[in-house]
């Protein structure tokens, strides 16, 4: 009944003409299934309102307040280890994921606070295009255990739901371009950038990845050069801008 579902949300998502329909049918199966709460978001990036990411989203009243005044987003586990997944995770992966974080008493911090408002655990669906990580879906609140199945067709109604609003909303198109850079960067020079846009100083990024404060700044250099930056600040921007990170 379950996979019915949300194999029959995949059609009414595509035949809707209507936003608010693609967003009350998307709650109505995802509370179906158990799951209290939803967020369908673009990946913010650092120049963005954070209002302006949420796409459709039902979550525990008060919790975006807390979110916001404690400043949650700078060390929310999930949101960082979006940034590298590459496929659906449960948000208890992301906290495991930075257990040696020096910010991790924050965020153990921060998933007490969620558990608090019924945010136990949960499901993120990465959503992405041409350029990386475009969006998500996440969605919680008690346990829930998902069938090998059912985390397949949810990372397809995320996409779906994701594009269809946007083509509602006459911004698709944008997401879909390319943008044109010429600078050609290896696997480290990108590790390093992804960490600089975190707000990464270069002593935090030589403990992280084991390597000199010399050897980050050596490899600091080579981006600006490679994207004629003058400085970090404008590397961080010209990335973005480029798409080299999202």
């Amino acid at each position: 009944m379950q996979i019915h579902s949300l194999i029959q949300l995949l059609v009414i998502l595509e035949e809707s003409s209507e936003s608010q329909r693609v967003a009350d049918e998307l709650e109505q199966v995802i509370r179906g299934r158990g799951f209290d709460f939803y967020g369908l978001l673009r990946h913010p990036k650092r120049i963005d309102n954070p209002s302006g990411v949420i796409m459709a989203s039902r979550w525990p009243e008060g919790w975006a307040h807390v979110y916001a005044a404690k400043k949650y987003a700078l060390v929310d586990p999930t949101v960082r280890y979006l940034a590298h997944a590459q496929r659906p995770f449960r948000w208890s992966d992301g906290m495991a994921a930075f257990r040696e974080d020096p910010h991790h008493r924050r965020m153990e911090q921060m998933m007490v606070d969620a558990y608090g408002y019924g945010l136990e655990d949960g499901y993120i669906f990465p959503i992405y295009g041409r350029n990386g990580i475009l969006g998500s879906l996440s969605v919680g609140g008690k346990p829930i255990e998902l069938s090998p199945a059912e985390v397949s067709l949810f990372e397809a109604i995320a996409r779906k739901a994701f594009w269809r609003l946007l083509d509602m909303q006459g911004e698709a198109a944008v997401l879909e371009t390319v943008p044109i850079s010429d600078a050609q960067l290896t696997r480290r020079e990108m590790e390093i950038l992804n960490y600089l846009a975190e707000g990464m100083t270069s002593m935090e990024i030589s403990k992280h990845l084991k390597i000199s404060n010399h050897t980050v700044d050596w490899y600091m250099n080579g981006l600006q050069d490679k994207l004629k930056a003058k400085n970090r600040q404008q590397v961080v921007a010209l990335a973005f801008r480029y798409g080299l990170i999202t």
